[in-house]
């Protein structure tokens, strides 16, 4: 979408505060021995305590409140009787719908104790986030934001999975640009817009360039012993640095 007022920027605020605070929530409560459907279960009463509707689970049909995924899986996890451990790199995928607005985001972390490499992956991933942002404005051309994402990766010695992207968003989960890769596209010659509203989502990976479905219909995963992590933001563009909708305070 395309922010036309201040009463989209707000809603977009509001939507954006509720979807973080449940991604905070939800990584709080990480502990060995907890299912990823007792996690999902956790979101999901934080988002209807606070008004919002499971945005996977009102799009798509989802089976569950929040996308949970676990080492080799990179993405769409579904939550269930899986139990985490020690060491796990655990993915948390969070998008809601409150008040006609979507937000979508996301953070990988690391249950005690914390492996060398998954610590890496994890910062290369937050970096690349922030650089990507930073060439996130009007009139730039959209494939800076890939390129962005692939240097940090490359330069910590990973890769990107090249068919996982950003997206826009904000009247519905999914929206124009539908695909907004991690990687560089010299090929893509899309312009960003002042006012559009848009998610960036780095999937840095140990190894991998592409993920697979393992079967369950949704669960997209890697190679055993390749792990992903991934970091998301909600941003409305600016002429200068984005607006970020997805923070928790």
């Amino acid at each position: 979408m395309s922010i036309n007022s201040e009463k989209d920027l707000e809603g977009l605020r509001k939507v954006g505060r509720i979807v973080a605070r449940c991604l905070r929530h939800m990584q709080s409560m990480l502990e060995p021995g907890i299912t990823t459907g007792e996690l999902d279960a956790i979101g999901g009463k934080f988002l209807e305590d606070h008004g919002a509707r499971s945005a996977p689970k009102l799009t798509y049909n989802f089976p569950g409140f929040t996308c949970i995924s676990v080492n080799e899986e990179a993405a769409h996890g579904i939550p269930g009787a899986k139990v985490l451990k020690a060491g796990d790199l655990v993915n948390i995928d969070v998008s809601a719908e409150f008040g006609g607005y979507f937000a979508d985001t996301g953070g990988s972390a690391i249950i005690p104790p914390e492996s060398k490499l998954h610590l890496q992956i994890c910062a290369a991933a937050k970096q690349a986030l922030e650089n990507a942002m930073l060439e996130a404005r009007a009139g730039a051309k959209l494939n800076r934001i890939g390129h962005a994402i692939e240097a940090e990766a490359v330069r910590n010695g990973f890769t990107v999975i090249e068919n996982l992207g950003s997206h826009g968003v904000g009247r519905a989960l999914h929206e124009e640009p539908e695909f907004i890769p991690g990687f560089y596209d010299k090929r893509d010659k899309r312009v960003l817009k002042e006012n559009q509203v848009i998610t960036i989502e780095p999937f840095v990976s140990s190894g991998a360039r592409e993920v697979f479905e393992n079967g369950d219909g949704w669960t997209l995963v890697t190679s055993p012993g390749v792990f992903t992590a991934q970091y998301e933001h909600t941003l409305v563009i600016t002429k200068g640095k984005p607006l970020i909708m997805t923070l928790p305070t």
